[in-house]
């Protein structure tokens, strides 16, 4: 099973210069975690409500002031959409992260892959995400 047969191909995006208090409201809206940021058409990062929570709240910045720019994670794992689950859930699970962007190979954005998604699909794969991402106290 390819990335693009359980994808959430709509997804939500912001841009790198609106506020991260713009962010907050919509993920909150939207009822979800992330969202992606695109420029002029093209992935440069993503931002979660945990970044926003300890790169922003916690060190007493201004959300209103300060711009997705300053505190997304631009160095982002991304796989292809024609990409085996397989492969993605391995990657996920070796850079500990929840949810990777799916790309065509022009670059541009086909959606995004989430922990959720594979739940849906394999419980086994989903589980090898979850214990990766496990913290370690």
């Amino acid at each position: 099973m390819k990335t693009q047969d359980i994808m959430t191909s709509h997804v939500e995006t912001i841009t790198p210069t609106e506020s991260t208090k713009d962010a907050a409201v919509k993920m909150r809206n939207l009822h979800i975690g992330a969202l992606l940021v695109v420029d002029a058409g093209q992935l440069v990062g993503i931002i979660t409500d945990r970044d926003i929570c300890c790169k922003v709240i916690a060190t007493g910045r201004d959300a209103v002031m300060t711009q997705v720019k300053e505190v997304m994670i631009t160095d982002v794992t991304t796989c292809f959409d024609d990409q085996d689950i397989t492969d993605a859930a391995k990657i996920m699970a070796e850079r500990h992260v929840r949810r990777v962007p799916i790309l065509h190979h022009d670059n541009s954005l086909a959606g995004l892959l989430s922990i959720d998604d594979l739940a849906r699909t394999s419980h086994d794969l989903a589980g090898t995400v979850l214990e990766a991402n496990r913290p370690i106290h």
